[in-house]
């Protein structure tokens, strides 16, 4: 990392980042180009839970290719000035790598419901419809690597 000084290295802090945002954009080989989406997310000891639908682009890119990179951020700001070159963003990011598994047994989705569920705010909703249980997936990245990095005004505001 060229600014070593903004490199998040604690892991606690790096979970609290994984564990307290909604959006995790998920990146995929598609032949020789890259193909990114967002999608919501629950994370929970090294994994991140997205449900899908068990077919669609996503889905066929991710059973050619198992390993993917992804980026989550917290709070993100733009901080104007009085002058162009005076503006900033304060912000906190991780950027990582993950193997993927494509979970569709109804203990596993379940399971991944439920830290989805946890993520976005209600985690005693866990009674899902079984209709809906059974037209998806839940796709689980388990973390192979990860790094995080805060803007140089982060501590001086949060």
């Amino acid at each position: 990392m060229r600014r070593s000084k903004q490199e998040i290295m604690d892991k606690a802090k790096l979970d609290e980042i994984l564990a307290g945002s909604e959006i995790c954009r998920l990146s995929m080989l598609d032949g020789q180009l890259p193909y990114i989406i967002p999608v919501n997310y629950g994370y929970r000891e090294g994994k991140i839970y997205i449900h899908s639908a068990p077919k669609g682009k996503k889905i066929e890119l991710l059973l050619k290719n198992e390993q993917v990179c992804f980026e989550v951020e917290d709070t993100v700001e733009i901080v104007k000035g009085d002058e162009a070159c005076d503006w900033s963003t304060r912000y906190r990011s991780v950027v990582g790598y993950a193997t993927v598994e494509i979970l569709s047994d109804e203990s596993s989705k379940q399971e991944g419901l439920e830290v989805i569920m946890a993520q976005h705010g209600a985690p005693e909703l866990v009674d899902f419809d079984p209709g809906n249980m059974k037209r998806m997936v839940i796709i689980k990245l388990t973390i192979v690597s990860v790094t995080g990095k805060q803007s140089s005004n982060w501590d001086h505001t949060f």
